[in-house]
């Protein structure tokens, strides 16, 4: 069958946005394909550092004929209707309509054969219509143009069936205004409007063009299997795992050659990939002065900045070799490509040396006073400030992780005096390392060191947690500081949007907790920042106008960004502390969602997790201990069936205490009760809830679940044989008390009203 072929041959895309562009084009065309009715066998995209591809096989050479019936007016309608019906159907007659009853009245209906286009003519559209509707991360136009591309278009290939793809429409227009200078990929003709406004075109072609150096002309080509090979042949690789392979085994050839091993960087092998077309690997020299520099630094300057891979010795250390990567091929073997990266990387090496040596000059300690010229946030003060917040916090975390309280202050104190060193102002990709080797510079502990070293860990899913006490306790002061101070602001995620990524922090957070066990408290801990909050204002750094809904900042701190409404210096601490429980109240349910995203890899249900967070409980430990037994719960029959009893007792008391205006929770009678089912659950209710109580006591959630359990069967047996709502005023007040007992008592386990099920 028919084969497609489509290529967008631009300026560079960057490496990080091919992958995402790619796989957006092949579902936007396979997408209007299935809307035209258009079958297909198999599509493939590919990605270089200036184009696109997309071959699709298996094409029919025309959209099948369809049969499409409308439901017209009812038979009898005013002449009109029928007429603008016909007419509408392409009818003439009301002859040519079936008509059929539906509900005692007879209605026209008109059933036609539409068919179906040649794949040919209906290609150019769709394509047009999936080039303008690609998203890039980040995109540009030029001149006045209204097309929207990553960089300048210069060309589109397109190929159906071994011929050019003609468009009716003329190829895709740019849009650029009258007398357009702007910008013209490859001298692309232009053409005038329906306006009178020109504008450029670009038509599809059957050519495309190879290595922008190496084979810069144009190449005609028939179907996909003889463009990748011209393109082969015209040195550029088209599939991305050909190239990263390529790169892959020259680099460790060039390595092992030289005696050493290439160091594993699958994220740097992937994006290098992504910016050349033609690979040709090379190795050359760092340079033996510079390899006193830490390790780090030297990884640094050569992955960040230069896209070069690092060489191992026999033992695992850095040897002075680099690995790179050129685009082209050069008549002299490469020696000038080589010679040129060495004198750049020695460069900024010479760089780095220099501040190295510079900053061990100074302690981490001296640096302090200069974070006070640091911004955290506008409404929140300095580095300096959220430091000593730091100190602060960390007393009550120490607590709960068992750190030495000294050195985590002294952690804490000295984790961030290394973002106004000279090198991690240059590199910023080294804050916290850095202040690793300058704390060892200054004889500090080496809990202290590596404190400082893992202080934003862990950053993402895949990070290593920290698990020493020292460290784990200076990573969770920064990370909850942080988080309170923003929601303290009304600065939280909305949507999409996390500009201070607190969702990041969050997540750090419960690993941080759930990994190492910690017995964490969050409420309280939240408290005990709130309260370093307040202090601000007894200090009297700010002060506060007597206006509706002001606060005036006169000092570096913390500054609501949502006003606070304060009267009087004797309202002060009330405005406060009610402003700092709703952002509390906020922030515990923006936890208990992220746990949930965090537990979701385990099959972990939301509404479980929603349901113990209810109760008020913010120990994670305990509430994923609580929410695991609930889970093996439900999966019983036991616990579907409690469900649905709660809920129906739930419903039940919520519609009477609504009518009769009071709530029955409290003591039943026990001489009102007259059916055995009654006496039988008040007897297995008795037992079961003191059971649960020293249960959940413990922390023994299996056996409070145990003991639930053991109350489905009178449980169902009450309703199953009793009428609450009966005419016997008292008793009914009795029975309702009953089915409160049973509400109440489930719900000192978790918050049963927010657990989805229970259809039985």
């Amino acid at each position: 069958m028919p084969e497609l072929l489509i290529e967008l041959l631009s300026e560079e895309i960057p490496a990080r946005m091919q992958a995402g562009a790619a796989a957006d084009l092949k579902r936007l065309v396979c997408d209007g394909l299935k809307k035209k009715n258009l079958t297909f066998a198999k599509a493939e995209a590919y990605a270089t550092p200036r184009r696109l591809a997309l071959a699709v096989d298996g094409i029919p050479d025309r959209q099948p004929d369809i049969s499409e019936e409308r439901k017209g007016p009812q038979v009898g309608a005013p002449e009109k209707a029928v007429e603008g019906f016909l007419k509408s159907v392409g009818f003439s007659s009301p002859d040519q309509c079936e008509t059929r009853e539906i509900k005692g009245k007879t209605f026209y209906f008109a059933a036609r054969e539409k068919k179906g286009r040649n794949s040919a003519e209906v290609l150019p559209s769709l394509l047009i219509q999936a080039i303008l509707d690609v998203v890039w991360p980040k995109s540009m136009r030029w001149h006045n143009s209204s097309f929207v591309w990553v960089r300048p278009l210069h060309n589109i290939l397109g190929i159906f069936d071994g011929k050019l793809l003609e468009n009716g429409q003329g190829g895709l227009a740019l849009g650029f205004g009258p007398r357009s200078t702007g910008f013209r990929p490859y001298g692309a003709p232009i053409r005038m409007d329906d306006f009178g406004k020109e504008e450029l075109i670009i038509d599809f072609t059957n050519t495309t063009s190879g290595h922008r150096f190496l084979s810069p002309g144009p190449i005609e080509v028939k179907d996909f299997a003889d463009y990748r090979d011209k393109l082969n042949a015209a040195h550029v690789i088209l599939e991305p795992s050909r190239r990263r392979e390529l790169i892959e085994t020259a680099a460790k050839a060039l390595a092992s050659e030289a005696g050493l091993a290439l160091r594993d960087d699958p994220g740097l092998l992937d994006e290098v990939s992504g910016l050349v077309e033609w690979p040709v690997v090379m190795i050359g020299d760092i340079g033996a002065e510079f390899m006193d520099l830490p390790d780090q630094v030297l990884v640094t300057a050569m992955r960040h900045h230069q896209k070069y891979f690092s060489c191992l010795d026999d033992n695992g250390k850095l040897a002075a070799k680099f690995v790179m990567v050129a685009g082209t091929q050069a008549t002299d073997g490469g020696a000038a490509i080589i010679a040129g990266n060495e004198r750049v990387l020695r460069a900024r090496l010479a760089d780095a040396k220099f501040f190295w040596d510079q900053d061990r000059k100074t302690s981490l300690e001296s640096r302090f006073s200069k974070l006070e010229n640091v911004a955290f946030h506008v409404g929140l003060g300095s580095i300096a400030r959220k430091v000593e917040m730091m100190e602060g916090l960390v007393k009550s975390i120490v607590k709960s992780t068992g750190a030495d309280l000294r050195r985590a202050e002294q952690a804490a104190r000295l984790c961030k005096s290394d973002l106004v060193s000279e090198m991690v102002i240059e590199f910023p990709e080294l804050q916290g390392i850095m202040g690793r080797y300058y704390a060892l510079e200054d004889g500090e502990a080496d809990e202290v060191a590596d404190a400082i070293a893992e202080h934003y860990s862990p950053i993402g899913p895949n990070d290593e947690c920290p698990s020493k006490p020292v460290s784990v306790t200076v990573a969770l002061a920064e990370k909850i500081i942080t988080l309170v101070g923003f929601f303290s602001i009304d600065e939280k995620p909305t949507g999409s949007k996390d500009p201070f990524a607190l969702r990041r922090a969050a997540l750090g957070v419960i690993r941080l907790i759930l990994e190492n066990k910690l017995r964490l408290p969050l409420r309280e801990t939240f408290n005990n920042v709130h309260a370093l909050f307040e202090d601000e204002y007894d200090k009297g750094t700010y002060r506060f106008s007597s206006g509706p809904e002001k606060v005036s900042e006169t000092g570096s701190g913390f500054q609501p960004t949502k006003s606070v409404k304060i009267l009087s210096a004797d309202t002060l601490e009330k405005d406060l502390l009610a402003f700092f429980a709703d952002q509390l109240k906020d922030l515990l349910a923006f936890f208990a969602d992220r746990l949930s995203v965090h537990l979701k890899k385990e099959g972990v249900r939301f509404d479980l997790i929603d349901a113990v967070f209810a109760l008020g409980d913010d120990d994670l430990v305990r509430v994923l201990a609580r929410v695991a037994a609930l889970g093996a719960f439900f999966e019983s029959d036991d616990g579907d069936h409690l469900l649905t009893a709660y809920k129906r007792a739930a419903n039940i008391l919520r519609i009477e205490e609504k009518k009769d205006d009071k709530t029955y929770s409290g003591d039943v009678n026990v001489k009102l009760f007259d059916q055995q089912e009654e006496k039988d659950l008040a007897k297995n209710l008795d037992t079961a809830l003191p059971k649960i109580a020293k249960a959940l006591e413990s922390e023994d959630f299996a056996a409070a679940m145990a003991a639930l359990a053991g109350l489905r069967l009178p449980i169902d047996d009450f309703f199953d044989h009793v009428t609450v709502n009966c005419d016997d005023g008292g008793l009914r007040e009795n029975r309702l008390k009953s089915l409160a007992r049973i509400r109440d008592g489930m719900n000192r386990v978790a918050d049963f009203s927010r657990i989805e099920g229970g259809g039985h």
